[in-house]
């Protein structure tokens, strides 16, 4: 559906934009659900925002996740070397409860690199 005109010169453009705009909502709720953020978990918590909170920092996590993505070279290569969205995630929490880093290029480079941190 769309408010703009549709006219023979444009259906396709705005057929093929209609599609993408799905594809993109579609494969955002498939991640915010199954890779990691639980939006799906029903977040039943607390008295009155609670719940409202949890889903707020999860979507606030999501989109500094996706800027990441994004813009930052040792994140995309840290997330090419480990694959999955959600292990990715794993090795950083497991990484980080047991070790100080420095600084965040130390922690990307040992997540790219896979080896031990130097003692």
């Amino acid at each position: 559906m769309t408010s703009l005109p549709v006219t023979a010169d444009n259906v396709v453009e705005t057929a093929a934009c209609a599609r993408a705009r799905w594809k993109i909502e579609n494969e955002t709720f498939n991640v915010l659900k199954n890779n990691g953020y639980n939006l799906a978990h029903n977040f039943g918590h607390g008295k009155k925002y609670l719940a409202r909170t949890f889903a707020a920092m999860n979507l606030l996590a999501f989109a500094f996740h996706t800027a990441c993505d994004c813009l930052e070279t040792l994140w995309q290569q840290a997330r090419t070397a480990i694959a999955a969205r959600a292990r990715f995630f794993r090795h950083i929490s497991t990484i980080s409860a047991y070790l100080l880093f420095p600084d965040w290029t130390s922690l990307m480079n040992i997540l790219i690199s896979g080896k031990a941190p130097p003692t």
